[in-house]
């Protein structure tokens, strides 16, 4: 079997329209090192209190989803400000969290398919929520990820491809030309939730653990408006800081009945500028 290509790029070196043209082109881009020693320490402690649950596929990949409620240093890295600014410079939109998860990926753990979490019409694995057009997933690793140790595996810009192959709705057990990235602890990758992306089995000494937050921009709401709300007793324990980020999930800006020459039209539209890669 081929190796995988691995992604050795020196993320730090990045300027923001290169980290921005690496997530929207290539559907992936890694932050490093936006978690100090002291708050990795932090998430450890919290999250080896876990109660986890095994995947239908491994007893060795386990996950607890609905993190946000947990408190404490769980709770505030839904506002963390290295990934929180890099967003609003993203998405120049009030953002929306919509989900949060512990997953932890055993010695044993098999991998995890090349798959999509955008899916257009709904699905049962990921309800109206993977409707939604734009989704970012930010996934704060607790452990260096190795090639030995479940590293991230993508298909570069498979978001893109207007091919059949690229139905969101399929799964691959590999691809030839997926690549293998890796990341040390405290680094955050964050995926567009349309490109084709997994992870590989790890075949290493330790378990690599991950915390995924899942935020998208105000404007781009599920198609069906069916993902559920927040009650409002748990809202009422969050941070105000924190709370700021609960949003209706359901929530969109569109216009069906718009016209062809609204009074309003501006001439300027930066985020959509072909030199937005170059800044």
């Amino acid at each position: 079997m081929q190796s995988p290509i691995l992604d050795n790029r020196d993320w730090s070196k990045l300027a923001l329209g290169k980290q921005i043209k690496s997530l929207e082109l290539d559907g992936y881009l890694v932050l490093p090192g936006v978690l100090s020693t002291d708050h990795l320490a932090q998430l450890r402690q919290e999250t080896s209190g876990l109660e986890t649950t095994p995947v239908s596929y491994s007893v060795h990949q386990r996950t607890k989803s609905n993190i946000q409620w947990h408190g404490g240093p769980l709770t505030q890295l839904i506002d963390h400000a290295p990934v929180i600014n890099f967003l609003h410079k993203l998405f120049k939109d009030d953002i929306v969290f919509m989900t949060y998860a512990y997953a932890i990926s055993e010695p044993g753990h098999p991998g995890i398919s090349l798959h999509t979490d955008g899916q257009p019409y709904g699905s049962q694995i990921f309800g109206y929520e993977g409707s939604c057009p734009i989704i970012i997933r930010v996934l704060y690793y607790l452990d260096d990820l190795t090639p030995e140790v479940s590293p991230f595996r993508v298909v570069p810009r498979s978001h893109l491809s207007l091919h059949a192959d690229a139905n969101p709705y399929k799964r691959y057990e590999r691809h030839p030309e997926e690549v293998m990235v890796t990341a040390s602890a405290g680094s955050a990758l964050l995926l567009n939730h349309r490109v084709f992306h997994g992870n590989f089995p790890n075949v290493g000494r330790y378990a690599r653990r991950m915390l995924a937050i899942a935020y998208r921009p105000a404007w781009a709401g599920p198609t069906v408006p069916k993902v559920a709300a927040w009650e409002n007793a748990d809202l009422a324990k969050l941070p105000a800081n924190v709370r700021a980020y609960f949003l209706d999930r359901n929530k969109r800006r569109w216009e069906f009945g718009g016209a062809d020459k609204p009074a309003d039209m501006a001439s300027e539209a930066p985020g959509i500028n072909p030199s937005r890669w170059d800044g």
